[in-house]
């Protein structure tokens, strides 16, 4: 209703008006209200799957797979190995455990009347967050509501939402520059940290984003540190020269961690190989 720049949320805000507008004009109510993007392919079984799950779910999430691009294996590839591991292990933990489910902006449907409730006499969507989908699931939760992520199959095919995801390195530096600001550091202020126990270990995790973003910074400086000096070790014994002290000391507590940590990392790696294989066959996985 006013020329941008504006965000997703007060489209949806849009959206949803038009939605009350038609409603009042038809004399009808609808059930739900369905997120999608414009290039989302979307399941026909997908309302089949709403309609059976809701309102004994305030919010369902089907899962979201993305297509794969094969001129963009590393960029757009890299979105196949976090959804196939987030929306096969995460966001179920996530509801095994009374945590918030988050949208995923996509392929998600709401209670209409739960929509209503939470936009009161305004609108239900702040125009102002990065990442209105978010905290949607967040606000639901805060309600006593159940959301869910739901798996439903047609055959052997999943019934879930597909879509591209950026092909280069800008367009995915700009989505997760935007994910990151949205979740971890716009969430912190406009959520807080509510909730038990797991409600606020979720949070802790979808926040340490920035956090682990500089300590890899750290961590590849410190590789390439590593393997210069392994270099000049090399070079000096070779010239019969005096020989610095490695960077790593053997054995006692810096060993032990280095070996926790490379178990740790295998272990990470096996659980990504596994899902991502389950969704996108061996190949993928490996």
């Amino acid at each position: 209703d006013r020329p941008g720049p504006t965000t997703k949320a007060d489209c949806l805000n849009n959206l949803w008006r038009a939605a009350l507008a038609h409603e009042q004009a038809e004399e009808m109510r609808f059930k739900a209200i369905v997120l999608h993007d414009a290039e989302d392919v979307v399941h026909p079984l997908s309302l089949d799957v709403y309609d059976r799950w809701m309102p004994r779910l305030a919010m369902v999430q089907l899962p979201v797979i993305p297509f794969v691009d094969a001129d963009s294996r590393w960029i757009s590839g890299h979105y196949l190995d976090e959804f196939a591991e987030n929306h096969g292990k995460d966001m179920e933990v996530r509801a095994l455990l009374g945590a918030p489910v988050p949208s995923a902006g996509v392929g998600t449907a709401i209670d209409r009347e739960v929509l209503a409730r939470i936009a009161g006499n305004g609108a239900p969507f702040d125009a102002s967050s990065l990442t209105e989908d978010y905290e949607l699931g967040h606000r639901i939760h805060a309600m006593g509501l159940s959301c869910r992520l739901v798996r439903h199959s047609a055959g052997s095919e999943p019934i879930a939402t597909r879509e591209f995801f950026p092909a280069t390195l800008e367009a995915a530096v700009q989505q997760k520059s935007r994910w990151q600001t949205g979740i971890a550091l716009a969430g912190w202020d406009r959520i807080g940290w509510p909730g038990g126990f797991a409600a606020r270990w979720m949070l802790l995790r979808d926040r340490k984003g920035p956090a682990a973003s500089a300590i890899s910074m750290i961590a590849y400086a410190a590789l390439a540190l590593s393997v210069a000096q392994i270099a000049l070790r090399q070079t000096l014994a070779g010239d019969g020269l005096a020989v610095p002290p490695p960077l790593g000391a053997r054995g006692g507590a810096m060993q032990a961690l280095l070996w926790l940590n490379a178990a740790r990392q295998g272990w990470r790696v096996l659980m990504r190989a596994h899902f991502t294989a389950r969704l996108h066959g061996f190949l993928e996985g490996f």
